[in-house]
C-alpha cells in the first residue's frame, strides 16, 4: 500500500462499498474534521477515472461538505490524506489496523504534537511516526511545526485566542516575525493580519509561489519556505526571484525569435493584458507574441496576435477595390519629438565639425548651388524645436556653444549687427531683416582668400538642413564622434519611451545580465540604470555610453522602422560608401 494525499475531484465512491444508507450523515463527525483536518486516511484504489473510495464514504462526504463551504469564502481546502492499494492489498487488514492505531492518536493538535515531539525525541523518524499511529507524514510535519510557535501565540490558540489559519501562517514565520506580530496583537492601538492576510504581511507583501518559477531553482540562492498546510511553497527574497525571473523571461524572448516570432511584447509587471484590444493571427501574419507577468511572478505568453487596430486596417486593405495591398503600419521605435531632439543636436555637431573641413564646405555649396536643395535661396536653419525643453538642452550643446562664438566673431569682420540668436544667413522667420548684397561683395573684396574661405564655411554650415540626408552624410564621411560636445540629459531620457528599445540601451551601457535582470521593468527604472552607468554610482557599466541614435550613420535597435533620419540616409547612403 501507498500513503499519499489525492484531490477531492479524483475520489469517487464505488458501488461495492458496503455502506448504503447514512453514509452522507456526518454531524457527529463534521465538527472534528474541521477542526483538525481528516486523521484516518480514506482507503482508495486507482480506477480509469482517478481513484474509488473503498472505505471511508462518510469522511469524504464531510471533505466535500467542507470543500463547498471554502469555495463560497473564496478559498479551497487541501487534498485528502488516502492510503491507496495495490494489487494483493487486503482491505480489511488495512482498515482493522487505521481503526487501532487511530484510537491511540490523541484527538487535541497540541497533545498530538506533543505526542510526536516525544517519539522524534527518542529519534523517530517523521515516517517512523506516521507509520505508528496510522496517519500521513505530512499530518506529522504539520503537528511537529507547532515547535516553531512563540509560547505565548501557542497559548492564545488554545485558549481559542487565535483562528487555526492564523496559527497555520504563524508556523512559516521565523521567531523575530512571530514576536513583532505579538506584539501588534496585544496592542490595542496597532492592527495584527491574520487569516489570510497574515501570509502576505509575513512574505512583506510579495507572496511568490515556487511554481511560478521559470527558471531551476537550484540557481535560487535564497531559502524556499513551504507551507505545511498547503501544496505551495514560496521564495523569500522577492529581489532574486525577479531578477532570475527576468533573465528567464528575456531568454524565452530570444528563443521565440529564434524561432521566426516577428516581435515579442514583454508587458511591465503586473500589467493586466487587456484581451479585447488583440486579435489572433497567425506567425506569417505579423502575429507577435505578447508577455504578461503577474505581480506573484506568474509569466503567461500568448502567441499569435497583433493590435485590433492592425487588424481592422489589415481588413480595410484585403477588401481595397484596386486589389493593392498595404503594409500595416507599426508603433515607431521614436516618437516625433524624440526625432526632433536628435535631429537637432545631431546637426549642431555635424556643422560645427564642417567648420574644419572648408573644402567640404565649398564643394557642399556648390552641390546645392547645381541642384537646389530646400534651404538654397539662401536661409539659416531656424533649428525648430517642438518643446521648450528640447531649446534649453540644445543651448548646452557644447558645439552649438562654439557655433554661437564663431557667428559673432563673423558678424564683426563683416560690420553686421545682429542679436543674440539671430543668424548671418537671415532664415524665413525673420522678414525684413537684409543685407545690401553690393556692400557685402565690397567688403569681402578687401579680405584675403583665408578669411573668404572662413566666412563661406560658416555660412555653408549654416544652411545645412537639420533634417536632411546631409547631416548624415557628412558624420559618416567625417567620422564625427559627439562624446566631446553631448551625452544623454533628462530631455533625452524624458523622451525615449519604447521599451524595447530602452532595454537594448541597458544591454549596451550595463551588460546583457543587467538587461535581462530588467526585461519586464519600467522604462523609468531601466533609464535609471543607465544613468547609473554614465554618472558612475554604478560600479559595473560603460560610463562612456552613447546611443546608437547618435552614432554616424543613426542605427536603431529595434526593426520596426519610422526614424525619418535613418530612411533618409537610406534612400541615398549608395553615394557615401
Amino acid at each position: 500500500m501507498k500513503l499519499d494525499h489525492i484531490d477531492l475531484n479524483d475520489l469517487k465512491l464505488t458501488k461495492l462499498n458496503v455502506r448504503k444508507r447514512g453514509a452522507k450523515d456526518v454531524a457527529d463527525i463534521l465538527p472534528s474534521i474541521r477542526s483538525l483536518g481528516i486523521l484516518q486516511p480514506l482507503l482508495v484504489r486507482p480506477n480509469c477515472e482517478g481513484f474509488e473510495i473503498v472505505a471511508g464514504q462518510r469522511r469524504f462526504h464531510a471533505a466535500s461538505q467542507l470543500a463547498e463551504e471554502a469555495k463560497d469564502a473564496g478559498e479551497s481546502i487541501d487534498p485528502v490524506p488516502c492510503i491507496i492499494m495495490q494489487d494483493g492489498d487486503d482491505a480489511k487488514a488495512i482498515e482493522a489496523s487505521l481503526a487501532e492505531n487511530i484510537a491511540r492518536l490523541p484527538m487535541d493538535e497540541i497533545d498530538q504534537y506533543k505526542a510526536f515531539a516525544a517519539l522524534k525525541a527518542k529519534g523517530q523518524s517523521v515516517t517512523d511516526i506516521a507509520g505508528h499511529f496510522g496517519v500521513t507524514e505530512r499530518l506529522v510535519k504539520q503537528r511537529l511545526a507547532i515547535a516553531n510557535l512563540y509560547q505565548p501565540i501557542l497559548t492564545a490558540y488554545r485558549k481559542d485566542e487565535i483562528g487555526a489559519d492564523t496559527v497555520r501562517s504563524l508556523t512559516l514565520a521565523t521567531k523575530r516575525q512571530q514576536k513583532a506580530w505579538w506584539a501588534l496583537f496585544t496592542n490595542d492601538d496597532e492592527y495584527a493580519p491574520q487569516g489570510r492576510s497574515l501570509k502576505a504581511w509575513l512574505f512583506g507583501g510579495s507572496d511568490i509561489p515556487v511554481s511560478n518559477a521559470l527558471f531551476d531553482i537550484e540557481v535560487y540562492g535564497g531559502n524556499i519556505i513551504s507551507d505545511l498546510f498547503g501544496e505551495e511553497r514560496y521564495f523569500d527574497d522577492a529581489a532574486q526571484f525577479w531578477t532570475l525571473q527576468n533573465q528567464a523571461i528575456a531568454e524565452a524572448k530570444e528563443r521565440y525569435l529564434a524561432n521566426g516570432w516577428g516581435d515579442v511584447i514583454i508587458g511591465d509587471a503586473g500589467e493586466y493584458w487587456q484581451s479585447w484590444n488583440y486579435v489572433k493571427a497567425a506567425k506569417k501574419d505579423g502575429g507577435r507574441v505578447y508577455v504578461s507577468v503577474a505581480s506573484d511572478g506568474e509569466v503567461t505568453f500568448r502567441e499569435g496576435y497583433i493590435t485590433d487596430t492592425e487588424a481592422r486596417k489589415a481588413s480595410r486593405n484585403e477588401n481595397a477595390a484596386d486589389g493593392g495591398t498595404e503594409t500595416v503600419s507599426q508603433k515607431p521605435e521614436l516618437t516625433k519629438a524624440m526625432q526632433n531632439y536628435l535631429s537637432l543636436h545631431r546637426h549642431a555637431i555635424v556643422r560645427e565639425r564642417l567648420l574644419a573641413h572648408p573644402d567640404l564646405a565649398q564643394r557642399l555649396a556648390l552641390a546645392q548651388m547645381i541642384a537646389g536643395s530646400d534651404l538654397w535661396q539662401v536661409h539659416a536653419d531656424p533649428q525648430k524645436a517642438d518643446k521648450d525643453s528640447i531649446t534649453a538642452s540644445l543651448a548646452t550643446n557644447k558645439a552649438q556653444s562654439r557655433f554661437a562664438d564663431e557667428r559673432a566673431e563673423i558678424a564683426k569682420l563683416l560690420d553686421i549687427a545682429i542679436d543674440d540668436g539671430q543668424s548671418i544667413v537671415p532664415n524665413p522667420r525673420e522678414f525684413g531683416r537684409s543685407h545690401c548684397a553690393y556692400a557685402l561683395f565690397a567688403k569681402l573684396c578687401t579680405l584675403d582668400d583665408a578669411v573668404v574661405t572662413r566666412l563661406f564655411t560658416f555660412v555653408i554650415a549654416e544652411t545645412i538642413p537639420s533634417t536632411s540626408a546631409f547631416v548624415e552624410g557628412l558624420g559618416t564621411t567625417l567620422a564625427v564622434d559627439v562624446k566631446d560636445d553631448w551625452s544623454p540629459d533628462d530631455t533625452f531620457f524624458d523622451l525615449f519611451r519604447d521599451k524595447e528599445a530602452i532595454n537594448a540601451c541597458v544591454k549596451e551601457a550595463a551588460g546583457k545580465a543587467s538587461a535581462d535582470a530588467h526585461v519586464s521593468s519600467t522604462a523609468r527604472v531601466q533609464q535609471d540604470v543607465i544613468r547609473g552607468c554614465l554618472d558612475g554610482t554604478r560600479e559595473t557599466g560603460n560610463a562612456d555610453w552613447q546611443p546608437r541614435y547618435m552614432s554616424f550613420p543613426m542605427k536603431a535597435y529595434t526593426k520596426r522602422g519610422g526614424i525619418d533620419a535613418i530612411e533618409r540616409f537610406g534612400a541615398v547612403k549608395q553615394h557615401f560608401a
